[in-house]
């Protein structure tokens, strides 16, 4: 019964995609929790590069059940163009699930997402425009569409309805919009129906049924631990839980079944969108990062925010998420530097705190300490072992696993799907 999860340590972006397609031929399902087209997964398989955003990573790996699980918001659209470019590259789709749970992203809740975003103006939040904010809001207000309201017109009637009293209300006397017609997101709505009736299923029953016949399931969050609702920079977070909770609740398999919990981390840090970032660099290294790292987000296009990695967070992530493991990548990127910074507390007003402060106040105003490492200049991307690398990378690698609290049990030494470090097996 081994089920792992696999989800991001630091804002997202850390190389999900690379990790959970490592582990790709090695477990039977690999299923999305939480999130929506919101997160981007990029996997470079041979000469190939994949651009994922709504569909789980394991879509590439063959013999592996792709699952989007009930914690998910979908935009119909957007998985349906997905599957689209996929299956003209040649890669079979025909085995995904999506849950009858999981809710719909609507026409309307993307119209209400770019317009609050815009009407807050300096103070909006950096979020993708993509609806995902709104549909979830929906889903605790009860006023949400859920995938198995496309096989009921009448329930999905009563519901846009429903949602669209008070929707267009605000769009039309706060934001000055048009009123949205019901009859006209039903028709679009329902238009999706058959498409991806295929693909439908009771998936809490499959993947409990499958962890029953000791199949392995990989739960893959999306975005990252500092982005998660509850524990992340608030508000400048998304609007589910990526989480290891998440995993539970996102796919309804319980926390007794959960074995071990591999935490995604970047070799540096970045981050996209508003909010508080303490190692953030305005200077040259910071460009170089960015430039070397190819740091632009696979969803939005926007240039990442970039930094020295932060001990802090990663000490953090391994208390909230109980991580067992973690994934190092992208330690390729940081060959040249003579010495490589490394955060390993915070100065607020004078103090030093070792942890993450709870205060939305405090975090703001903390500034890094840093210690400094020695660099290295040898090319690693060859490296097949730990011993491979230079002794200074080595180093590197085993202060960044002492001050983060969980053993790195691998590390990526560049994009391709072979240029992997494997230390401890995580099945």
């Amino acid at each position: 019964m081994p089920a792992l999860v696999l989800l991001g340590a630091q804002w997202g972006d850390e190389g999900k995609g690379k990790a959970t397609d490592l582990l790709g031929g090695s477990v039977d399902y690999v299923v999305r929790y939480q999130g929506g087209n919101n997160a981007g997964h990029t996997v470079v398989v041979g000469d190939q590069k994949y651009a994922l955003h709504l569909l789980p990573s394991g879509i590439l790996s063959p013999g592996c059940t792709p699952v989007i699980g009930n914690g998910v918001v979908v935009d119909p659209s957007v998985l349906l163009s997905e599957l689209s470019g996929l299956n003209e590259r040649g890669v079979d789709t025909s085995k995904l699930l999506i849950s009858g749970n999981a809710h719909i992203i609507t026409p309307y809740n993307v119209t209400v997402d770019k317009v609050t975003e815009r009407f807050l103006g300096k103070r909006k939040i950096g979020t993708t425009g993509r609806g995902i904010g709104p549909t979830y809001a929906d889903k605790i207000n009860r006023v949400g569409i859920r995938v198995q309201d496309l096989y009921d017109e009448s329930i999905l009637t009563q519901k846009v309805e429903a949602a669209l009293d008070v929707k267009n209300q605000l769009l039309t006397k706060l934001y000055n919009r048009r009123v949205i017609a019901v009859d006209q997101v039903v028709e679009e709505l329902l238009g999706y129906a058959e498409k991806i009736k295929p693909y439908v299923a009771d998936t809490v029953l499959v993947l409990n049924q499958a962890l029953d016949d000791d199949k392995v399931v990989l739960f893959e969050g999306g975005q990252g631990t500092l982005l998660d609702i509850d524990h992340g920079t608030y508000p400048f977070v998304t609007s589910s839980n990526p989480t290891a909770g998440g995993a539970c609740t996102g796919s309804g398999v319980g926390p007794t079944k959960i074995s071990r919990v591999i935490g995604i981390l970047k070799a540096y840090t970045t981050r996209v969108g508003s909010g508080p970032f303490p190692t953030e660099l305005f200077d040259e290294d910071g460009e170089a990062l960015r430039r070397i790292g190819g740091e632009r987000g696979v969803t939005t296009g926007r240039d990442r925010r970039c930094g020295w990695f932060d001990a802090v967070i990663a000490r953090y992530a391994t208390r909230v998420n109980g991580l067992t493991d973690f994934f190092l990548t992208k330690l390729d990127v940081l060959t040249g530097w003579e010495q490589i910074p490394v955060c390993v507390a915070y100065e607020i007003d004078g103090e030093r705190v070792e942890e993450l402060p709870y205060s939305q106040t405090d975090f703001h105003h903390a500034k890094p300490v840093y210690e400094y490492l020695p660099g290295w200049q040898e090319d690693i991307t060859k490296a097949k072992t730990f011993a491979d690398l230079p002794k200074n990378a080595q180093a590197y690698v085993k202060a960044l696993e002492e001050m983060s609290g969980a053993p790195i049990s691998a590390i990526g030494v560049g994009p391709g799907r072979d240029e992997t470090i494997e230390i401890n097996s995580f099945i």
